[in-house]
Parts: structure tokens; C-alpha cells; sequence
């Protein structure tokens, strides 16, 4: 029996570091009954930080799955919940995860308001079209202010948010909250460990600001509603619960408002009412009337409604290696059913998957299901090759759906086999955690031998580092860390280029004549223009060569690095009837940039990171001081519950062991936050001493 896709909930939670994300995930598998003890992050003990890092540091670094199932007014909801990490490091597993929701609870902390990461993670839910509600958590600490969050989120990030509750006590003697839809007092009730609240009166301190925030709510249904709006002219009071809550779920899905509710999940207040309001206002996967891809044939867009009568469409979003069961393919299904032992095609690898088992997720723990339908998310076993972000689908119906986009790594380190017997092993492993993380770079540096693991900062390559020596048992010695620099070039060139070879029989021979300089839109990648006319190069030779060129900017003149970005507009050339052939042009390409991108003012680039440090007034001298030091480039200072916030933009390469110095100068009450902004041209003096570095390593 189909289950009713209206009652089921995709939903994600996100935030900022230490936001309280697991512990709320916690809350949620307690009051559902799928764990009967409370699970604590600072005990390690948490359900969804499942790995040995993450029980260590308190931190989430994998997104997990959790199933888990809820009744509201009556009727028995399906939720599947991922909770993501807050650390920018592992922006990719809130990517992929928000890649695949239908709706997310956005955390925020009562003390700190809108950080760094819940800027990116919001910006992120705004690029896949999230509907979101926000929850103010940590409602019980000291300095919490739910109005203050509202106001930021309204104003840093740009929505509607509007109030659902208002607080009832702050600090140590919250307690409840006044519910604005439907005008009561509520308390949570510490024995039964706030699994239920006792309705009470309004505090009379408080019936005021109440009312007034009431009135907002109205204003902001009204205004969406036309219908409403006639009846709040008329009697504001004669607008039903029902229709409140109809209109917001509708402006909620719309993403026209941002309903904002609070409580403390550590305390066990809040989590409760905030799953009811879950299940009332966030889109089910009936609400979005279709996914769109393309066909991969024809190349026109396709719609698949969310409905298991229609032919399977899933996409999977993240491969996981598991102990028992192998390794594991997290897929959404977008539309049909998909059946344990039943065949899929992969539109990425042309080839036909056998899907042996099908898993619902728990964590790090899986339930085996018979088949996962249009609108779920599970697991696979049995594939032989699929990587994230490929559309699994039924192979009369050919479907591709949107594949997701990764940010490139920005820092590496060099790593090697401490043993002949840890180098074949190594391979292994590095082949597993690549697939498993696709902001995980490595390739081998061709004139060290060395392997080079590339990330997104240093946390993100230290975890790589632990599970490479505890899960695989691999002993490595690490170099110092390195940044991913990359070339670009400054002005254009004309060039020919000409490969000759003759050695007995069949020689070689490709000629070319081309335009080498900088992209005008400055994206990245090749832009290549073909100009030829008059059949002077054969058109089965332009492929070879545009491939030639592409090869080639993996390794810059200058130093090796990756060329970011460039143009090369082919106009004339010549063949030889016997001699030339794909390969002569390739080889003639690949000779040619390397002799036109020397004259062409190539420069180096370097990753600068948005730097945010929130810092006591008195420490605000020597930080600012610090980051100047580091060539940092100042943005604009901000005041932020009693505290500096100071902005800046830094060079990775200055941002080493960063956090541990800010700790030294501002005795340990300073907190920062790093993110990837952009690359910038590296100052000259600095560019010629990492070149002469770069060729006395390599000699």
C-alpha cells in the first residue's frame, strides 16, 4: 500500500557551529520514540554523531539520515530528517543535503543571533528554493533575545520573518511561550521531560506586547492573502486559527515568509511545538507539482510528478562506506518506485545498476525496506559505479536531473606511506574517502611523487588524516599544509604553432595558428572559439585540439598550478594528408600554450577567506592589528550583544594556526570564523619568491 506522500516531510536542520542542531536532532528522535535516552553532544553520546571524530570534538561532520514518525491533530506524519554540520569545512554536506529537502528548520542561537555559516547555509537554501522555518534556540542562556534574532534575520538575511510565539520568562526562568496563532500561554512540563504543556493564561505583564505582535502576524497573512485581507479590514478578529494557519503554510511554501518560533532543546522546551508546526506549515513532496531535468537524448526538459505511477527518477546525493553492509548510495526519489533487486540506469555512466537492498537510515544503523517510493529518501547497496550527484532512473524513461556544484578545494596537504605494505592500502582508502566527499581532491604531484590531498580547510583535512590511520589503518607522514594557488592569465597573444615528427614511415604533423588571452566574462574554464573556414584544418582534428588545450591548463606556466581560466580562438592551420592525425593536433595544442601563455603576463592567484571575529571590546586593537599584519584587508566592524565583530578579508597562506594565535592574543575569548570568498592576484614580490620555491622543490 502506497503510503499518503501528503503526510510525509523531507526536512533538514541547519545553522551555525554550536547552534544546537544534534542536540535539537536529539530531541526530535526522544519525543518520536525512536530513542528511549536522551542522546548529549557534550557526552558524545548523540545518535546522529555517530563517528569517532565527531564524538570527540562535539562536532557534526557527516550529515545523517534519520527516519522517524509523528502525529499531529490525529494523523500519523512520515519524517525524514537530515541533520548537517555548521562547520564551513563541510559546506558540501549542507549543499547536498538541502540539494534533496523539501523544507529545513533553521537554527539560530537566542545569545548569538545570525553567524557567518547560517549567512552561506541560508544563501544555499535560497539557491535550491528551501522553504524554512526558524527556531531560536538556547532561549534558557544569558543575553537570549528572540525579538533581537528575528530582527537580524529580517535584515541580514533579507526574509520575512515573522513571529509565531513570544517568550514567556528569559534566561533562567523561561519556561513557555505565548502562542500568537492561537492566542495562549503554554508551559512545558519539566517531569515527563517536556513531552507535554499545560495551557495558561497570558501573563498580564506581557498581554500587550502580545497583542501587538498578534496584530503583525494578521497584517503578514493579509498581506498574502487577498481573501484575508477583506476579512482583517472588516474584523481582524474574525480570522480563524484554520485560516492563519492555511495562509502561512501557503506563504511558508512560497517562501514568502519565514515564521520564526523559539525554545531550549536542551532544556526539552520548544522542540515539541516546533515538530507540530513542522508537520502544519512544510512542504510536503506533493507540493511541488514536478521535478524538471532533461532528456539526455534530445536534450528537452522533462517534468516527473511526485507520484509512484509515474516512470523512477531519484538522484543520489551521497555515498557513505558502512562496516557491514559496504557501501551505501543515499538517494532521493522524485517520482515511481524503485524495487530491492530491480535494476536502475545511470544517465552519468550509460550503464544499468543492480540494487540488491534497499535501507531506510537511522543514523549509522539501517531497517531494510522493499522498495523506496516517490518522495523518500533510503539507501542502496549492490551499485558498482555511482557517484554523487547522479540521477538514477528507469531506463524506458530517461531522465537528468540538475547535478549539484561543488566549491574547488583551497588547501592541500602532501602526504606519504609510512610502509610498503601502508602505500598499497593507501590507493584503497583514498579511493573510498574521494567518492565518499567530492570537495576532496588528490592528485600526485608529477615531479615529486608526491601525493597531494587537497580540501576545504584545515579541520576538513585533519578528520581525512584520523580516518585514513583509524578506519583504514594506514600510517602516513603529512607535510606542512599548502595552499591551492592557481594561474590566470593578462593579455592576449597570436601564436603557430607547428608538431613535426618524422621517424621512418608515418610521420606526425599539426599546425596551428590561434588567439590565446583572458576570458571576458571571467568564468572559469576554457572558452574555446573556432574560426576555422575553408577546411584549412579538417573539423575531426578541432575536438582533439580544443582537448589538447584543456589538458594543458591543468599545469600553469608559471609554476605549475592550475590555469584558472582562458580564451583560445583558432583561425587558421594547416594538415598533411598522411602524416597528420588527432593526436598531431592534440600534441600541437599542448606544445602551443605552453610557448603563447609565457608572453601572455601570466600571474598568480591566491584563495582569500572572509575572515569574521567576534571579540570583547578591549581585545579589538590587537586582533584588528593581528589581521593587518597577515595582509589582511579590512571590511567594517560591527557591534554585537556587547561584543566587536570585525570583518576582513585574509590570504589563506596568512591564516595558518590562526585560531590557536587568536586564542593566545585574546586570552581565549575571541571566536572566528573562516569562509572561502574568491582568488586575487598575488603581490609580485610574493609570486617570484613562490615560483623560485616551487622550481628549487622540484629540482
Amino acid at each position: 500500500m502506497a503510503r499518503d506522500l501528503r503526510y510525509t516531510r523531507n526536512i533538514g536542520i541547519a545553522a551555525h557551529i554550536d547552534a544546537g542542531k544534534t542536540t535539537t536532532t536529539e530531541r526530535i528522535l526522544y519525543y518520536t520514540g525512536k530513542s528511549h535516552k536522551l542522546g548529549e553532544v557534550h557526552e558524545g553520546g548523540a545518535t546522529t554523531d555517530w563517528m569517532e571524530q565527531e564524538q570527540e570534538r562535539g562536532i557534526t561532520i557527516t550529515s545523517a539520515a534519520v527516519t522517524v514518525d509523528w502525529t499531529y491533530k490525529g494523523q500519523p506524519y512520515h519524517i525524514n530528517i537530515i541533520d548537517t554540520p555548521g562547520h564551513v569545512d563541510f559546506t558540501v554536506e549542507v549543499n547536498r543535503s538541502l540539494r534533496v529537502l523539501d523544507g529545513l528548520v533553521f537554527l539560530f542561537s537566542a545569545v548569538d543571533g545570525v553567524e557567518p555559516q547560517s549567512e552561506t547555509n541560508w544563501r544555499l537554501a535560497n539557491n535550491y528554493k528551501v522553504a524554512r522555518i526558524g527556531f531560536v534556540n538556547k532561549m534558557d542562556r544569558s543575553g537570549a533575545d528572540f525579538l533581537a534574532v528575528c530582527k537580524q534575520v529580517r535584515e541580514m538575511l533579507g526574509s520575512n520573518a515573522v513571529a509565531l510565539q513570544l517568550p514567556i520568562g528569559s534566561e533562567d526562568s523561561f519556561k513557555g511561550v505565548v502562542d500568537l496563532v492561537n492566542f495562549r500561554g503554554m508551559v512545558w512540563n519539566e517531569h515527563d521531560k517536556g513531552m507535554t504543556f499545560t495551557e495558561v493564561p497570558i501573563p498580564d505583564d506581557m498581554l500587550e506586547e502580545a497583542e501587538e505582535y498578534r496584530e503583525k502576524l494578521l497584517e503578514a497573512v493579509a498581506d498574502y492573502d487577498e481573501r484575508l485581507m477583506e476579512k482583517y479590514f472588516e474584523d481582524p478578529a474574525s480570522i480563524t486559527e484554520e485560516e492563519i494557519i492555511e495562509a502561512l503554510r501557503k506563504a511558508t511554501i512560497d517562501m514568502a515568509i519565514v515564521p520564526m518560533l523559539c525554545g531550549s532543546s536542551f532544556k526539552n522546551k520548544g522542540v515539541q511545538t516546533m515538530l507540530d508546526y513542522v508537520m502544519a506549515l512544510c512542504p510536503s513532496p506533493m507540493d511541488k507539482e514536478a521535478i524538471y531535468g532533461t532528456d539526455p537524448d534530445t536534450g528537452a526538459e522533462i517534468a516527473r510528478k511526485p507520484d509512484v505511477k509515474e516512470p523512477f527518477a531519484g538522484l543520489a546525493f551521497k555515498i557513505a562506506t558502512d562496516p557491514f553492509v559496504g557501501r551505501l548510495c543515499f538517494v532521493r526519489a522524485y517520482s515511481g518506485v524503485l524495487e530491492a533487486g530491480s535494476y536502475v540506469y545511470n544517465t552519468r555512466s550509460n550503464n544499468k545498476e543492480r540494487i540488491s537492498r534497499i535501507f531506510q537510515m537511522h543514523a549509522n544503523k539501517q531497517n531494510s525496506i522493499e522498495r523506496l517510493e516517490a518522495g523518500d529518501i533510503g539507501a542502496v547497496v549492490g551499485f558498482k559505479d555511482i557517484k554523487t550527484g547522479d540521477t538514477l532512473c528507469a531506463q524506458e524513461a530517461k531522465i537528468v536531473l540538475e547535478a549539484m556544484e561543488f566549491p574547488e578545494p583551497v588547501i592541500g596537504y602532501a602526504i606519504e606511506p609510512k610502509t610498503q605494505a601502508d602505500s598499497d592500502k593507501l590507493g584503497m582508502a583514498i579511493g573510498k574517502l574521494v567518492e565518499e566527499d567530492p570537495t576532496l581532491v588528490v592528485n600526485t604531484d608529477q615531479e615529486t611523487g608526491q601525493t597531494i590531498l587537497r580540501g576545504m580547510g584545515e579541520l576538513h583535512l585533519e578528520i581525512i588524516i584520523d580516518r585514513l590511520r583509524r578506519e583504514f589503518k594506514v600510517e602516513i607522514n603529512q607535510g606542512a599544509p599548502q595552499v591551492a594557488y592557481k594561474e590566470a592569465i593578462t593579455k592576449s597573444v597570436e601564436h603557430r604553432e607547428t608538431y613535426k615528427k618524422q621517424s621512418g614511415g608515418r610521420g606526425k604533423f599539426g599546425d596551428i595558428v590561434f588567439e590565446i588571452g583572458p576570458r571576458e566574462d571571467d568564468k572559469p574554464g576554457l572558452e574555446f572559439v573556432n574560426n576555422i573556414v575553408g577546411g584549412v584544418i579538417p573539423k575531426e582534428f578541432i575536438p582533439p585540439i580544443q582537448k589538447g588545450f584543456e589538458e594543458a591548463m591543468k599545469s600553469g606556466v608559471l609554476a605549475g598550478f592550475p590555469m584558472d581560466s582562458m580564451k583560445v580562438r583558432l583561425f587558421h592551420g594547416s594538415y598533411h594528408d598522411v602524416d597528420s592525425d588527432a593526436l598531431s593536433f592534440e600534441l600541437a595544442a599542448r606544445q602551443g600554450y605552453k610557448e603563447a601563455a609565457k608572453k601572455c603576463g601570466p600571474k598568480l592567484l591566491e584563495p582569500i577567506m572572509a575572515v569574521e571575529v567576534i571579540t570583547p571590546d578591549e581585545y579589538t586593537g590587537p586582533v584588528t592589528g593581528d589581521l593587518n599584519r597577515r595582509r589582511g584587508l579590512m571590511k567594517g566592524m560591527d557591534t554585537k550583544a556587547g561584543s566587536q565583530v570585525v570583518k576582513a578579508d585574509v590570504p589563506l597562506s596568512e591564516l595558518f594556526g590562526y585560531v590557536t594565535d587568536l586564542r593566545t592574543i585574546t586570552s581565549g575569548r575571541a571566536t572566528a570564523s573562516l569562509t572561502f570568498s574568491h582568488y586575487e592576484q598575488v603581490p609580485q614580490n610574493l609570486s617570484d619568491a613562490i615560483v623560485a620555491k616551487v622550481k628549487g622543490t622540484a629540482k
